[in-house]
């Protein structure tokens, strides 16, 4: 079992290498950091299931113009052993807003991926 500190590090690790991806315009990459069957809830664009359809989301907003995400006072809540809650405020290039509910789930890898994501954009 993880440690507190460890769950804390493999989830902030986890949300950098989405933003990371996000950034430098790698969908596929923003949708590997989520589970198979995750689901994301982007207001006011939708609900995506899976990540296929998540990724097809990022793929849209990046060719649209989208980048340079930075979360503004994020904050994470340790949910039980395997999971924590990430909320935020966040902006980007061309867009703000926040981020009601990120559920990082810690895998049998050891890695962080999301599992449900609830953000909104205004």
């Amino acid at each position: 079992m993880a440690s507190q500190q460890q769950l804390l590090d493999a989830v902030k690790l986890a949300s950098e290498t989405w933003k990371n991806a996000f950034n430098s315009g790698d969908a596929a990459g923003c949708a590997g950091q989520y589970e198979a069957d995750a689901v994301m809830h982007a207001r006011p664009f939708g609900t995506f299931t899976g990540t296929d359809e998540i990724r097809g989301f990022w793929e849209k907003l990046i060719a649209d113009g989208f980048s340079d995400v930075e979360y503004i006072d994020p904050n994470f809540e340790i949910v039980d052993d395997t999971s924590v809650l990430l909320t935020s405020g966040w902006r980007m290039n061309n867009a703000q807003g926040v981020i009601h509910r990120e559920l990082w789930v810690l895998q049998a890898d050891g890695k962080a991926l999301l599992r449900d994501d609830d953000f909104e954009a205004k």
